[in-house]
């Protein structure tokens, strides 16, 4: 029987070769390669099986969310893995959400639909366009997630025959950039590809459009032009990141909803008119079961934000809890806060499911009461539907996806970048202030004005860390930004609350000392890659 799948680049060893790029998949069944795509669903499923690679973010690190793994929270579970990112034990040898090998049999799968698309017989033949321009995008989205971990990747944009030499050198992380960039323009340049998904093609959702890949193109983009990858600060990387994001935001296919607590409200509409990318809707209540204050039977409380994160959220003036005109008080620190730090984390007096949490010591949701309990005084509220059920005779499952692109991001990338091609143009606060208002239902909290370059980014900065709090941004931002030292390499901290009876009083304590070095900007290959090739080089540190 014919070899079904050819010799393809990927990332890991299946076989006798020296290399650990390559596999063979053999195809035994009763079917040829040629009678294989000359069947509709089998074609089309060559693409569908390429969706399977993305990744989602709900409890994906040992039980843990990747915000366990930056400043963003601290893990229940003390000996999660997802202290690996924190502790200074990562290496080559103990990684952690290693994906080299899997984003490579993501982009062999690409590959080899590409190859046969235009050949196959997928009916009707005018979705075939479609289809490479879907497959563009999930090449470029994939070859991405490979950047933003490892830096420069060797690039896999064909087939890789039995006598391709395969032992080959990484390529630089501008060569990767321009291939995902030139993937995504080739999905835009497809005219049947959509530019959006309408509301009344429910059997799309999760599928590429060109928004999507106009979203992706804005990410590489910013990555590109930030301080991690251009030490030089050249000004013209940062202006294409900004006209990229531009052009996503001109195009008009997405919005900001009304209200921020509606945008991840699933049960309602797991794919609003914010969402630019998603992953399929999967019906689910591990979310909760997982993250839930642990007074809700058999919920294991692990996502505990830190005070960093939670004092990240102005007050409802719209100024620093650090400035003191804002009406801060330490004895009533949840008061008049930006809404965004309720609808994101349950802090002590908080509601879930109509029942009152409290995280004080020895309340029903503290480590003193469970050793699960809260570490820092504070559980995750982002993402938690109140119509998910669990430990009853009828578990109520809530149809959810995960969010890769939203249209807040594409915003915040705007912004970032234009301040430092031009400056804080009258469009950057534009930007940003559309989604302040969003956030406070309309209240006047515009950004102040006359800020220089240097305070915006720093207020654009702290934009992207509460609207996107949870979302897998921070653990990646702060690498791009390189002020990993100072940022993640230092201890974290919670809230100790007592209840005197009349009153609470609050005290920040150190919850977790924490380590970060200069290697850590970039994930380590894992060895057992580089032991299997000779040009394959190591990240610097590793």
């Amino acid at each position: 029987m014919k070899k079904f799948f050819y010799l393809i680049l990927i990332s890991i060893l299946l076989g006798v070769t020296s290399c650990n790029y390559m596999k063979y998949d053999f195809y035994d069944g009763p079917v040829t390669e040629a009678q294989f795509w000359k069947l509709n669903n089998s074609a089309r499923g060559e693409l569908n099986q390429a969706y399977s690679f993305l990744q989602q973010g709900y409890n994906s690190y040992d039980g843990a969310m990747l915000a366990a793994g930056c400043d963003e929270a601290v893990n229940s579970n003390l000996n999660s893995t997802v202290n690996i990112f924190n502790n200074g034990t990562w290496s080559s040898l103990r990684t952690m959400n290693d994906l080299y090998a899997y984003y490579y049999r993501g982009i062999r799968q690409v590959n080899v639909f590409l190859t046969h698309a235009n050949t196959a017989n997928i009916i009707p033949a005018t979705d075939i366009p479609r289809l490479r321009g879907e497959a563009f995008f999930l090449r470029a989205y994939f070859h991405f997630e490979l950047l933003k971990r490892y830096g420069g990747v060797i690039i896999a944009k064909r087939v890789y025959n039995p006598n391709d030499t395969i032992d080959l050198p990484r390529n630089t992380f501008s060569e990767t950039v321009g291939q995902i960039v030139m993937d995504c323009d080739s999905a835009l340049a497809i005219p049947t590809l959509p530019l959006a998904i309408a509301n009344s093609a429910s059997s799309d959702f999760g599928r590429a459009t060109k928004a999507a890949a106009m979203a992706l193109k804005s990410r590489t983009l910013l990555y590109g032009a930030s301080p991690l990858n251009n030490p030089s600060n050249d000004l013209t990387l940062w202006q294409k990141a900004a006209d990229a994001a531009k052009m996503l935001i001109d195009s008009k296919a997405h919005s900001l909803l009304a209200n921020y607590a509606d945008v991840f409200n699933y049960s309602v509409a797991a794919f609003n008119s914010e969402v630019i990318f998603a992953t399929s809707a999967d019906n689910r209540n591990d979310i909760e079961t997982n993250n839930a204050p642990i007074s809700f039977a058999g919920a294991l409380g692990r996502t505990n934000p830190t005070q960093e994160l939670v004092d990240a959220y102005e007050m409802k003036n719209g100024l620093l809890i650090s400035d003191p005109l804002s009406g801060y008080s330490a004895s009533n620190p949840y008061l008049n806060r930006d809404p965004r730090l309720t609808l994101s984390i349950f802090y002590n007096g908080s509601k879930y499911k109509s029942t009152t949490i409290d995280t004080y010591v020895d309340g029903k949701d503290s480590k003193e009461i469970n050793i699960n309990g809260t570490k820092t005084g504070y559980y995750m509220a982002k993402f938690l539907s109140s119509s998910a059920t669990w430990n009853q005779a009828t578990n109520t499952l809530v149809r959810r996806p995960w969010v890769i692109f939203r249209y807040a991001e594409i915003l915040l990338n705007y912004a970032e970048a234009q301040n430092e091609a031009v400056g804080p143009d009258q469009s950057v606060y534009d930007a940003v202030n559309q989604i302040r208002k969003r956030a406070r239902s309309g209240i006047a909290t515009d950004l102040p004005a006359n800020l220089t370059k240097d305070e915006m980014r720093e207020r654009i900065r702290n934009e992207r860390r509460v609207e996107l709090a949870f979302e897998e941004h921070r653990f990646y931002d702060v690498r791009r930004w390189k002020i990993g030292e100072q940022t993640f390499g230092k201890p974290v901290t919670g809230m100790k609350i007592v209840n005197s009876g009349t009153n609470f009083t609050y005290e920040p304590y150190t919850v977790e000392t924490r380590v970060f070095e200069a290697k850590d900007y970039r994930f380590p290959i894992p060895q057992s890659e580089i032991d299997k090739t000779t040009k394959l080089v190591q990240n610097s540190g590793w």
